[in-house]
């Protein structure tokens, strides 16, 4: 007999339909999977046969044969285990029903006949909806993450045996939905606050900037005055995601097996701090099978890099292409695949080897400008802010007041936020100001004659890139917005010049 189960496999972030067609005939007991299987797939036999044994089910007789349609493009991941197994019930009559083509089967099967969570289920159940299934079959650890996708049904499966009954019409499960807006609606709660940092105004107003207009920062001073401190309260001060932003995200972070059991979606911007060791495959994505790397992670959020000179210089410039472009494609042999990544870049340095200012350092001059050397000039082109960390003074230190609140601070930025939005109402792409390319810095940054003499002199004395220009006012737009103010004005224009620190002559 012949039956056929609708299942679905992930690449990259996006899931795309396979069939899992069974046959089972006459001759010597066997069982064959074709369809470009990965080592996992072929596996399934065994635990699929004991799975159906311990659930009480036969295995069947005869020669059969499992493919997985199309059988051009290679199967990953234990994922087809349950639609395997839902297969041979139909195929030897064990099992009979008129759902399986109503409904996308993944799960992966326990020797008991339990189902185990699977990667991707949002990804496969958004493919399931765009094929116009009634809905999904999958782990009940999973159901919440599928459950946020209107217009199918996320069933919740427990285990083999309750899967054919439902199929059967002999058990009810009810499908999972929730309101996936009543998710923001909580307040955020941080464990962190700004707050809690005494001084460092200036570093503060940098990083509201940045917030304001989704701006690259990076902080340079010398150790203990609060640099990774100050980066790890910036997700405090963003706005909160919006449900396209949430369910972008909580793919990237689904295939990858970042999901809290029963979580449904990613309600907090990501916030990644890879180590300096970080190979090229663990921060852009790769590997033989394209997986997301951390800056794909940290797609509409922060990516921290510490100790941004100890990272490997061929990894830094890597994310050259990701930062204008907001995603990566991954190629090999088998195919390329895009995964997104509009991220913060955010990082943090010394200002010479033994993390002393220029001028107060025992360091050579050579010695510093080598240290300096190993983030290269294209990349810090790309960061908007450069700024200045002092050593924080004793009389901040031993002050009793708290500084500004986190949700103080967030307020201004989403009301900046909100008039880049209105601004960009007919450009979807524009999300914020750091998003913006040539031709719409001529459309929505106008300077006067006096914006444009003070920037020709900057150009001039300092040597700046164009790409340096165009990021000066990048940021003298943002500044005008949590000022709102429509015009850019000089003194705008020159808050912007004085955040490109390595720029300056003391440095270089």
């Amino acid at each position: 007999m012949f039956a056929k189960v609708c299942a679905a496999a992930v690449q990259g972030i996006d899931a795309y339909p396979v069939e899992v067609e069974v046959n089972s005939g006459w001759g010597d007991t066997n069982v064959v999977i074709v369809g470009l299987p990965d080592a996992a797939v072929r596996e399934s036999r065994d635990r699929v046969g004991t799975a159906l044994s311990n659930s009480g089910f036969k295995f069947p007789m005869g020669k059969t044969t499992i493919n997985l349609a199309p059988a051009d493009i290679k199967k990953e991941g234990p994922s087809f285990d349950l639609p395997i197994a839902l297969g041979l019930l139909a195929a030897s009559g064990q099992v009979e029903t008129d759902l399986l083509e109503d409904f996308v089967i993944t799960g992966e099967l326990a020797l008991t006949g339990a189902v185990r969570p699977v990667k991707g289920a949002l990804a496969i159940a958004l493919r399931a909806k765009a094929e116009g299934r009634r809905g999904i079959l999958l782990p009940a650890e999973n159901a919440n993450e599928a459950g946020v996708v209107r217009g199918i049904e996320a069933i919740p499966i427990r285990n083999l045996r309750e899967a054919s009954e439902f199929l059967e019409g002999a058990r009810a499960l009810p499908a999972v939905h929730l309101n996936a807006e009543q998710m923001f609606d909580a307040p955020l709660e941080d464990d962190v606050d700004f707050a809690e940092v005494k001084g460092q105004e200036s570093v503060k107003r940098a990083l509201e900037i940045a917030a304001a207009g989704g701006h690259n920062a990076l902080l340079i001073g010398p150790p203990g005055t609060g640099k990774s401190m100050l980066a790890r309260r910036l997700p405090t001060i963003l706005p909160p995601l919006t449900l396209d932003e949430a369910l972008e995200t909580t793919r990237i972070h689904s295939v990858t097996g970042l999901l809290e059991a029963h979580q449904a979606l990613v309600t907090r911007r990501p916030f990644r701090s890879p180590h300096h060791t970080a190979s090229d495959a663990g921060l852009l994505g790769g590997n033989a099978h394209p997986t997301p790397g951390e800056i794909s992670l940290a797609h509409h959020g922060v990516l921290f890099l510490d100790e941004l000179p100890e990272f490997k210089r061929s990894v830094l410039e890597t994310m050259r292409q990701p930062l204008e472009e907001g995603r990566v494609t991954i190629s090999r042999a088998a195919g390329s695949v895009t995964f997104p990544s509009q991220f913060m870049l955010v990082a943090a340095m010394n200002p010479s080897p033994d993390g002393k200012m220029p001028g107060e350092s025992r360091c050579s001059p050579r010695e510093i400008q080598n240290y300096l050397g190993r983030v290269s000039g294209p990349l810090l082109d790309r960061i908007d802010l450069h700024v200045e960390v002092p050593a924080v003074p004793f009389k901040d230190m031993a002050a009793a007041a708290p500084g500004e609140t986190s949700a103080a601070i967030r307020a201004r930025v989403i009301t900046a936020r909100h008039r880049q939005q209105e601004r960009f109402k007919n450009r979807p792409r524009l999300t914020c100001n750091a998003r913006m390319g040539a031709r719409d810095l001529k459309q929505y940054c106008p300077l006067d004659t006096t914006c444009l003499d003070l920037l020709k002199a900057v150009m001039t004395d300092q040597n700046l890139s164009a790409r340096a220009y165009d990021r000066i006012i990048k940021v003298a737009r943002t500044i005008a917005d949590l000022a709102g103010q429509e015009t850019i004005n000089p003194d705008h224009v020159g808050e912007a010049i004085g955040f490109r620190s390595l720029d300056r002559q003391i440095w270089s």
